[in-house]
C-alpha cells in the first residue's frame, strides 16, 4: 500500500477568521493603550509637551506622539483668545518665540525686533483681533514685571484683564554671566517662581507655561558662549524643572490603583519639553537660535495647548491633542443607540421571546444585516468620535506612495484570470476591477497625503470622472434597453447610494455632502433619469435622443453657471429643513466633471447602436480597433505629458472638465482592445470593486482619521505605521465588504427586491454549486454601488423597432454570451425573498414602498429640524 502523502487544505473562510482576529487585535491593543497606559494622559496633553518627531525634512509637519496638531490661523486665534492678552516674559530665546507667535496671530505683525540696539527692551503689538500681546524682557526671572504678575495686588479684575497665556523662560543667562550666581540663582529663583504660581490665589492666567532651557549646538556657538553653556548643565536644569513641575507619580500610569501611599500631583504650570526634541542642528546658525520653521511650530505647540479644547468642537475633528470629545447631544445620543441597539435588540428579543427561539442558530441570514450595520456604525464611531484609538498627521512620501503602489498593482496581477471566452465590451468583471483599482488608488492617495501633489492630484481627478463615466454609461444603457422609470428603480438606486452615508451624517455628526461622492453620483442619476424620463416614447429614435441629451448638458451648464440659483436652493434647505450646506463646495464639486456623465450617455448610445447594426461584422471593423487602439495610447502619453506640464493643481482644474473624457476614453478602448483583455479580470481588484462605495465613504472615519485629515493608529509606536497600516487595512476592507452587503440586503428590504450575492475571495476559487430549483437565482448588482440592479432573464424576446421578434444573437467573440449591462438591461424584477427584517418576529404591518420612503424623509426631517 502505498504511502499518504501529506496534503494540506486551507479553510475557504480564513479571509474571515483573519479579519475577525485583526479587528479582535486591534480592539485588545486600543483597551489596553485607553484604559491603563493613557489613563493619566487621556486629553494627550502630556503627549503634546513631551514627545514627537519631524514627519518632513523640511520641518513643516511636527507630530506629537499619537495625536493631531492644528495648524492655527488667525481666526482661530482670534475665536480661542477672544481678546485676552499674551504675556511672555524671558530671554533672547523667549523673545523669539514670542515674535513667531505674534505672527501666526495677526500675520502683519513683525518676525523679530526692528533693530539689533532695540532687542533688549520690552513689546506691546495689538493684534487686528484685538489680543494684547506683551514682551518682557527678564532673561533672570527677577524684574518688577514679573514680580507684579506673581504677586498680583488683591483687587477685583475683570475676566478679560486675567492673561489666555503666560510664558516664562529663562536658564540661559544664568549660565552665560558667572556673576548672576550660576545653578544655585537659577535654582532658587525657580523655586520661588514655581511657589509663587501654585499658591497664587487665583490662576495667574489660563494657561501658564515655563519653558525649558533651550539645547544648544555646542559646535556652533561662539567661543564666549561654548565655555559657559554646557550640555550637561542644560540637561540637569530641565531634568530639575521636570521632577519639579511633573513629580514621577503624577506621570504614573497606574496612578489609578488604590495604593495606600500619598501620590503628589503635578504643578498647574505646563512644560513643554518637546521644544528641545524639535531642535536640530541644521536649524541653527549661532548654535543658540533657531530657524523660524522651528519656533512657529513651537508656537502653534501652544496654541493647540491653549486652544484646541476651546475651539467649537464641530466637524472636522481634526485636532485630537489635548482635546476632550463633544459629549453628543440628547437627539444625538438618541439616534446613536438606535444605531447601535436596534440590531442587538432585536437579536436579543428574538432568542428570548419568540415562538421558534429554541430552534433559532446563532446568528439567522434576516439577523445579520442589522448586527453588521450596527457593528460597523458603533466601531466607525469609536474610531473617529472618541480617544479609543490614536490619530496622527499625513505626510507625503513618495518612496512609500510608490511602494504601496507597486504593491498594489503586483497584487492584482497576481490574480488575474482568464475567462473561457470572450465576456463583451465592458462586461460585469471588467468594470468591477476597474472600480477596484481606482479606489486603491484613491486611498494611497488619501492615506499618504498625496493630494499637494499635482502630477499624483490630476490623475486622481481622472479617477473620480471615469466614476461618473461609468454612471452615465451604466443608466442610460438601462433606460434605452429596459425604458422602466418606475419608482422601484429610482428608490433602488438612491436608497444604495444613500443609506451609508445618511447613517454616518447622522451618527458621526457630520456633512451628508461631505461624503462628496454619493451625492455627487445621486445628483448625476437624478439628472440622466430626467433626460431619458422626458419624452421617453421618442428613446428609440436617435436623433431625438442625441437632442435630449444636448439639451439636459445645455440646462445644467447653464444651471451651473449662475450660482444664485443653486444659492436659492440652499437657502431653501436651510430655512425649511436646517440643513446648511455650502453651495461654493457644490457647485466646485459638479462643475469640475460636469460633462464626463454625458460623455458616458452618448458611448452607451454609440455602443448600442453598433450592436443593432452589427457593425462589428463589417470587414474592416479589426483595422478599426487596431487604429482607435493606437490612438488611445497616443492620447494616454498626451494626458500625462499635459497634466504633468501644468503649474499646480489649481491650473489643472481650469483643464479638467474639458479633458477627462480623453484618457477616460482611451482606456475604455485600450481595455477592450481585444478578447483577451476582454476576458482578463484581477479577483482582488474585482473584490474591492463590489464595495467600493463602502470604502470610500468609511475611509473618512476607520482608515483615515479626524474626518479624513489624519490616520488611524491602532497600535502604538513612533516606528509602528508600516505594521499599522497592515492592520487597520484588513480591519477597513473587512468593514467595508460586511457593509456592502447589510446594506444590499436592507435596500432589498426597503424596496421589496431580492438578495444579494457577494463573497470574499479566497485562496481557492469557490465551487459552482447545483441548486435543485429548474431557474437559479442569479446575482444581480444590488450589492453594488452601482446601480445596475435588475437581474437577467433568458427568455425576454428581443423585438426590432416595429415590435417584430428577432433571432437570438449568436455567441461570437465580437458578439459574447452574457453581457453583464444586457443581462441588466433585459432582467426582470425578482420575487421578494426574506433576507431582512426590521423587527424580530413576524409582524401584520408590511409597509409598501412608498409608505417605506415618506416615513424615511418624514424621520429625516424632523431629526434635520430638531437637530441641535
Amino acid at each position: 500500500m502505498p504511502p499518504r502523502r501529506f496534503q494540506f487544505s486551507l479553510n475557504p473562510l480564513w479571509p474571515h477568521y483573519l479579519s475577525w482576529a485583526c479587528i479582535g487585535v486591534a480592539v485588545f491593543l486600543g483597551l489596553v493603550r485607553y484604559g491603563v497606559l493613557d489613563r493619566s494622559d487621556p486629553m494627550h496633553c502630556n503627549a503634546l509637551l513631551s514627545g514627537g518627531r519631524w514627519l518632513d525634512r523640511k520641518y513643516k509637519n511636527w507630530q506629537p506622539d499619537g495625536c493631531m496638531m492644528h495648524q492655527y490661523q488667525p481666526k482661530d486665534v482670534a475665536t480661542c483668545m477672544n481678546s485676552q492678552r499674551v504675556v511672555f516674559v524671558g530671554d533672547s530665546v523667549t523673545r523669539q518665540l514670542f515674535f513667531q507667535f505674534a505672527h501666526v496671530v495677526d500675520p502683519t505683525l513683525p518676525t523679530s525686533p526692528p533693530s539689533d540696539e532695540q532687542k533688549h527692551t520690552d513689546y506691546l503689538y495689538t493684534s487686528s483681533s484685538n489680543i494684547q500681546l506683551q514682551f518682557y524682557w527678564d532673561p533672570y526671572l527677577n524684574s518688577t514685571h514679573i514680580q507684579d504678575i506673581l504677586h498680583p495686588r488683591p483687587r477685583s479684575k475683570l475676566p478679560t484683564d486675567t492673561p489666555a497665556l503666560l510664558v516664562l523662560g529663562s536658564g540661559l543667562w544664568y549660565l552665560r554671566y558667572s556673576e548672576s550666581g550660576g545653578l544655585p540663582a537659577w535654582e532658587a529663583r525657580i523655586e520661588s517662581t514655581l511657589a509663587a504660581i501654585s499658591e497664587a490665589p487665583r490662576p495667574l492666567a489660563d494657561v501658564v507655561v515655563m519653558l525649558p532651557v533651550e539645547d544648544v549646538v555646542p559646535s556652533k556657538l561662539s567661543r564666549e558662549r561654548a565655555a559657559s553653556m554646557h550640555a550637561s548643565d542644560i540637561d540637569a536644569m530641565n531634568s530639575d524643572l521636570m521632577h519639579r513641575i511633573q513629580p514621577p507619580a503624577s506621570r504614573d500610569p497606574f496612578a489609578f490603583l488604590p495604593f495606600p501611599s500619598h501620590r503628589p500631583s503635578g504643578l498647574p504650570i505646563a512644560l513643554p519639553l518637546v521644544f528641545n526634541h524639535m531642535l536640530h542642528p541644521s536649524q541653527t546658525e549661532d548654535g543658540l537660535h533657531f530657524s523660524d520653521l522651528v519656533v512657529t511650530m513651537q508656537a502653534h505647540v501652544l496654541l493647540n495647548l491653549r486652544c484646541n479644547d476651546i475651539l467649537p468642537k464641530t466637524f472636522p475633528m481634526d485636532k485630537t491633542c489635548c482635546r476632550r470629545y463633544p459629549w453628543p447631544s440628547v437627539l444625538h445620543l438618541l439616534v446613536l443607540a438606535g444605531a447601535f441597539l436596534w440590531a442587538p435588540v432585536n437579536w436579543l428579543l428574538a432568542r428570548r421571546f419568540s415562538p421558534r427561539s429554541s430552534g433559532l442558530p446563532l446568528l439567522t441570514d434576516d439577523e445579520k444585516p442589522g448586527l453588521a450595520l450596527s457593528f460597523a456604525a458603533a466601531i466607525i464611531y469609536v474610531a473617529d468620535r472618541t480617544g479609543f484609538w490614536l490619530k496622527e498627521q499625513k505626510q507625503f512620501d513618495p518612496w512609500t506612495f510608490g511602494f504601496l503602489s507597486l504593491l498594489s498593482l503586483a497584487l492584482g496581477l497576481v490574480t488575474v484570470k482568464q475567462a473561457d471566452n470572450d465576456l463583451g465590451f465592458l462586461n460585469r468583471e471588467q468594470t468591477d476591477e476597474w472600480k477596484g483599482w481606482m479606489q486603491i488608488a484613491i486611498l494611497i492617495y488619501h492615506y499618504t497625503g498625496a493630494s499637494k501633489i499635482s502630477g499624483i492630484y490630476n490623475p486622481i481627478r481622472v479617477l473620480v470622472a471615469a466614476y461618473l463615466f461609468m454612471t452615465g454609461y451604466g443608466h442610460t444603457t438601462y433606460y434605452i434597453k429596459k425604458a422602466d422609470f418606475g419608482l422601484l428603480r429610482i428608490s433602488q438606486v438612491l436608497v444604495r447610494l444613500n443609506l451609508l452615508t445618511l447613517l454616518l451624517a447622522y451618527t458621526m455628526n457630520t456633512d451628508y455632502i461631505s461624503y462628496y461622492f454619493a451625492p455627487l453620483v445621486s445628483w448625476w442619476y437624478l439628472i440622466i433619469y430626467g433626460t431619458m424620463a422626458i419624452g421617453s416614447k421618442y428613446n428609440d429614435r436617435t436623433v431625438i435622443l442625441v437632442a435630449k441629451i444636448l439639451a439636459s448638458m445645455t440646462v445644467v451648464t447653464w444651471f451651473m453657471n449662475e450660482p444664485w440659483l443653486l444659492e436659492s436652493i440652499f437657502q431653501f434647505l436651510a430655512r425649511f429643513c436646517n440643513i446648511h450646506w455650502s453651495a461654493r463646495e457644490w457647485a466646485f464639486r459638479v462643475n469640475l466633471d460636469l460633462w464626463i456623465v454625458y460623455f458616458g450617455m452618448f458611448a452607451s448610445l454609440a455602443v448600442i447602436k453598433v450592436r443593432e447594426h452589427r457593425i462589428t461584422d463589417h470587414p474592416r471593423w479589426p483595422l478599426v480597433v487596431k487604429t482607435s487602439a493606437a490612438v488611445s495610447a497616443v492620447i494616454l502619453l498626451w494626458f500625462f505629458a499635459f497634466e504633468l506640464a501644468q503649474a499646480d493643481k489649481f491650473a489643472y482644474n481650469l483643464w479638467h472638465p474639458y479633458v477627462s473624457f480623453l484618457p477616460v476614453g482611451a482606456f475604455v478602448v485600450l481595455r477592450n482592445a481585444n478578447a483577451i483583455l476582454r476576458s482578463a479580470s484581477s479577483r482582488l481588484f474585482a473584490f474591492i470593486g463590489t464595495c467600493s462605495l463602502e470604502t470610500f465613504i468609511i475611509q473618512y472615519h476607520l482608515w483615515l482619521a479626524g474626518d479624513t485629515k489624519g490616520i488611524l493608529k491602532v497600535i502604538p509606536g513612533r516606528h509602528s505605521r508600516p505594521l499599522n497600516l497592515l492592520l487597520t487595512t484588513v480591519v477597513f476592507i473587512y468593514v467595508s465588504y460586511l457593509v456592502a452587503k447589510a446594506t444590499g440586503e436592507i435596500t432589498n428590504w426597503i424596496c421589496g427586491t431580492g438578495k444579494a450575492a457577494s463573497s470574499l475571495p479566497t485562496s481557492q476559487p469557490a465551487q459552482p454549486q447545483r441548486p435543485p430549483a429548474p431557474a437559479p437565482e442569479t446575482e444581480t448588482e444590488e450589492g453594488q454601488e452601482v446601480i445596475f440592479m435588475v437581474p437577467q432573464d433568458e427568455d425576454e424576446s428581443r423585438k426590432d423597432r416595429d415590435g417584430n421578434p428577432l433571432p437570438r444573437e449568436p455567441d461570437t467573440p465580437a458578439r459574447p454570451q452574457r453581457r453583464w449591462i444586457d443581462r441588466l438591461a433585459e432582467g426582470s424584477s425578482p420575487q421578494p425573498t426574506p433576507g431582512f427584517r426590521v423587527w424580530y418576529g413576524d409582524s401584520e404591518w408590511k409597509p409598501g414602498l412608498k409608505t417605506k420612503l415618506l416615513i424615511g424623509l418624514a424621520v429625516m426631517w424632523l431629526l434635520n429640524v430638531m437637530w441641535p
